[in-house]
């Protein structure tokens, strides 16, 4: 078995079993502490540029299948585990971990002190790190350089306009990065669903002529993508407009909030938010580096709707005029329990209505 290192940029160095492609890579290393969902993780655009590391003890167990992935492609940029199953028991089951991770050459590490790894990850917050080969000379000078958030959306978004479903209530979301789960469940509510570009100009938008807008998911530091804050307040002040995770931050950078860095994310199936109506906790998956800060939400404009229970940062927020909706965590509960399903009918719902007022008032 090909020895390998995971060489963290504070001098850390963790040592594995190498799997999947023989290529070093470089990413910022994130945990996960879900125990099921791991081909969702791996193929989750949000997840470009980042390694992440696995922390359910033994990963593989169900295998892969054609059914679960968040995209087409392995996302990560690397993936590290502790124990690894090559002979996974489960009736969907079409091929192992190993088997994916060599098919879209992506690297991996197994038999890693994961614990470990994640104390260091708590301590210094989220690091950069490099996969490599075993090297003879323990010396050896590592770069950590990464894409900034403009080249990661570039990498994952589609290039072109795709459509999908055949429901009378059309929905357009602009892709940074979104996932599958998110648009076969708008289909499943009765929604023609058409995914366009983060690019997509104002103008092209409106020719498709949507009831509703959704702001995907996606990779990256938010506060990079400035160029397209004002599409996106444009946007949401047309349509009815939900922002999911990445699309929660924009539309609140949009509106001249700010948003800061985690010192480790929010990245798992089991964050505890909380309903600021109701002050009802709702368990929901999340994977997150980056958040609004409270302090610089516009409250005569935006109300805040969810916060998280262990660290209070926001969650959610409403537009107090227009029908804006924001959320940090994923609804559509990809792996996850599905508390929070209820945004994503509740959206549909309300552009359902406010499509059949408007053709009341042009009869």
């Amino acid at each position: 078995m090909t020895k390998g290192q995971l060489v963290l940029e504070t001098g850390e160095v963790f040592s594995g079993e190498w799997i999947g492609y023989r290529g070093e890579c470089v990413g910022e290393v994130v945990f996960n502490t879900s125990m099921t969902g791991y081909q969702e993780m791996l193929t989750d655009p949000s997840y470009a540029g980042q390694m992440i590391t696995l922390t359910y003890p033994i990963i593989g167990t169900y295998g892969i299948n054609h059914e679960d992935s968040e995209s087409d492609f392995l996302q990560v940029a690397g993936v590290i585990m502790n124990d690894l199953c090559e002979e996974p028991n489960h009736f969907q089951s079409q091929a192992t971990v190993t088997d994916i991770l060599k098919k879209h050459c992506i690297p991996g590490l197994k038999n890693v002190d994961t614990r470990s790894l994640v104390v260091a990850i708590r301590k210094h917050g989220t690091i950069k790190g490099k996969l490599v080969l075993e090297k003879p000379f323990p010396d050896y000078k590592h770069e950590f350089i990464l894409p900034d958030a403009k080249k990661l959306v570039r990498q994952v978004a589609v290039t072109s306009m795709v459509q999908t479903g055949a429901g009378s209530c059309h929905i357009v979301i602009i892709d940074f990065g979104f996932k599958k789960s998110m648009v076969h469940f708008l289909v499943n509510e009765g929604c023609k669903v058409t995914i366009v570009p983060y690019h997509y100009d104002m103008e092209a938008i409106e020719a498709l002529n949507p009831d509703g807008i959704v702001i995907s998911n996606g990779p990256g530091n938010p506060s990079e993508l400035q160029i397209y804050f004002p599409k996106i307040r444009s946007v949401a002040e047309s349509f009815p407009t939900l922002g999911i995770c990445l699309g929660h931050q924009l539309i609140a950078l949009a509106y001249g909030a700010k948003t800061e860095k985690l010192l480790f994310g929010h990245r798992g199936a089991n964050h505890p938010v909380k309903d600021l109506q109701t002050g009802k906790i709702n368990i929901t998956a999340q994977n997150h580096g980056y958040v609004v800060n409270r302090e610089s939400v516009n409250e005569s404009i935006f109300q805040l709707t969810f916060e998280h229970v262990h660290d209070n940062s926001v969650e959610g927020m409403k537009h107090k005029q227009l029908p804006i909706t924001t959320v940090q965590f994923h609804p559509e509960a990809h792996p996850g329990p599905r508390d929070t399903t209820y945004i994503l009918t509740d959206f549909v719902q309300q552009v359902k209505q406010l499509k059949e007022e408007y053709l009341w008032e042009k009869v």
